[in-house]
């Protein structure tokens, strides 16, 4: 029995899929599958149902592949020592983020990451907070910038800051007039929202339960749309197909000739974002830098949190 023995079986039962698995593990399918028969052998027990079009578990299997990402994550305690023994913060810091934080944090906390701490690099993966769990969970992250709330896996999680929500509408909209919308104006209006599978979707939903419904006969909606991103939707939007609800670091610092951006009344909806890590992850000074350099971003309208 190996530790990649012990990685393949976590893959496969992760995404359901030995293509996948191998893919992810970046090896052939045919070396995973031997590696995993190997393994099965060994044991004398099925880790896997193959089914012809996906993977699933054994009831014993299940049991398994926690043990095995149980023992990963020992694995990689021990390198994290040797690592912490010599410069906690010297070698590539593995850093998750979600989707609708990516792409307005990282441009400035990458910026100051490099003249902090040049000799710890930001080695990146923009994902689902879901699939940045399982790679928390299996070592394959060290920490990940996500939005409460989350399923509760055990793991350390340090407070970041809280973001206001914020409408966007067309330039030529009525309600771009306006100084503040409120939640309960929305239902009157067509909006986009993201598609299943982002956290943000389903923070829009909290502020305006109704979409929940994604129904184009339900009173006072007209229809919902979905797109692959928040710039995309944006987009939309600034053509002039309904309306939206955007994260507030995700507004331009300057004025957008097609959009406008309108806050919501009291009480604003906001979210919190956070830094989370295995409480088994020995870079203690890694985790800080980074929390430092999420603090000298600049992060406008957004309420820092240090506790």
């Amino acid at each position: 029995m190996t530790l990649t023995e012990l990685r393949y079986i976590v893959a496969v039962a992760r995404e359901r899929h030995f293509g996948r698995a191998a893919e992810a593990c970046h090896v052939s399918q045919p070396t995973l599958s031997v590696a995993i028969k190997k393994l099965e052998e060994e044991l004398d027990v099925k880790i896997f149902e193959r089914g012809s079009s996906e993977v699933s578990l054994t009831p014993l299997g299940e049991s398994i592949v926690r043990q095995a990402q149980s023992v990963i994550e020992q694995a990689q305690g021990i390198r994290e020592i040797a690592k912490r023994g010599k410069d906690p913060l010297a070698g590539p810091l593995r850093l998750g983020i979600i989707y609708t934080i990516g792409p307005y944090l990282l441009p400035e906390l990458v910026r100051h990451a490099i003249e902090q701490t040049p000799q710890m690099p930001l080695m990146l993966q923009e994902n689902f907070t879901v699939k940045l769990l399982d790679m928390l969970r299996t070592g394959e992250l060290d920490c990940a910038v996500m939005a409460e709330p989350f399923p509760d896996t055990g793991l350390a999680v340090a407070p970041l800051y809280d973001e206001p929500f914020i409408v966007a509408v067309p330039a030529s909209h009525a309600l771009a007039q306006r100084e503040h919308i409120s939640p309960e104006e929305l239902k009157r209006e067509t909006m986009l929202l993201l598609g299943t599978g982002h956290c943000f979707l389903d923070h829009v939903l909290e502020v305006c339960p109704e979409y929940a419904r994604f129904s184009s006969d339900t009173e006072g909606i007209k229809k919902s749309f979905e797109g692959s991103s928040l710039e995309t939707i944006k987009h939309m939007v600034a053509s002039g197909m309904g309306v939206t609800v955007v994260p507030g670091l995700s507004v331009p610092k300057e004025p957008t000739a097609h959009l406008r951006y309108v806050p919501f009344t009291d009480p604003v909806p906001t979210r919190r974002v956070v830094l989370a890590w295995r409480r088994s992850f020995t870079r203690y000074e890694a985790i800080a830098a980074l929390r430092n350099a999420v603090y000298a971003c600049e992060l406008p309208g957004v309420t820092r949190l240090t506790a």
